[in-house]
């Protein structure tokens, strides 16, 4: 990955920035929520949706009649994903803050237009959220190929912040209050069937190593 470009390099809190390739894919692979930044007949919205990474690509779908999907395929568009990672209890209020990984991605987004190489992005996403999945599923039909808008940018654009431990001013050393970090995690429950379900189908056991985090 080359040189952050302008817009893409961190200005604030810069000391925990990172831009490096591995950095960025580990914590793109790590959370599908993402939020897609755009404007629309004048007006910003950001649209939350999945995300999935394919090298150095990043994709998300959504409905062909989706705002965010029309205005994307005609403009840059910012894209973030977070994870949080700990609330940190400082001294002050000043200096409360969060363990946290984030992503920042610059782009204008490339709508895939061959249904072959759309189904295969799709089949992507699935098989990335539960191993094999795809396959197990009825075929997708190509009334809901045409339904849907996949779009990709390059991930050329991108940087990446990372906040880790505990923070307090030296000056307040003495202040008799307790300091530390509350440990977020994200939990996966136990599975939960479908009543509809037939008679005798089981769960995958891949659905066991669905993981954010």
């Amino acid at each position: 990955m080359s040189a952050p470009s302008d817009r893409a390099r961190v200005k604030r809190y810069n000391h925990i920035a990172a831009y490096d390739a591995q950095t960025i894919h580990s914590i793109l692979d790590a959370m599908p929520l993402c939020h897609v930044g755009y404007v629309f007949n004048g007006s910003p919205y950001v649209t939350p949706t999945l995300q999935w990474r394919d090298g150095d690509r990043i994709f998300w779908h959504g409905s062909s009649a989706s705002r965010m999907l029309e205005s994307a395929e005609t403009q840059d568009v910012c894209l973030t994903v977070s994870l949080y990672d700990g609330l940190v209890m400082a001294r002050s209020a000043y200096n409360y803050n969060i363990n946290h990984r984030s992503v920042m991605v610059f782009g204008k987004p490339e709508k895939l237009e061959d249904p072959a190489e759309k189904e295969a992005q799709l089949r992507n996403f699935v098989n990335k959220t539960i191993p094999g999945q795809w396959e197990r599923l009825r075929p997708v039909l190509p009334k809901e190929l045409k339904a849907t808008t996949v779009l990709s940018m390059q991930l050329t654009e991108a940087s990446a912040k990372l906040r880790a431990g505990h923070t307090d001013d030296e000056d307040d050393a003495d202040f008799p209050v307790w300091t530390g970090v509350i440990p977020v995690r994200y939990e996966i429950g136990t599975p939960e069937a479908n009543p509809g379900n037939l008679p005798g189908v089981e769960m995958p056991a891949d659905a066991l190593k669905f993981r954010i985090g």
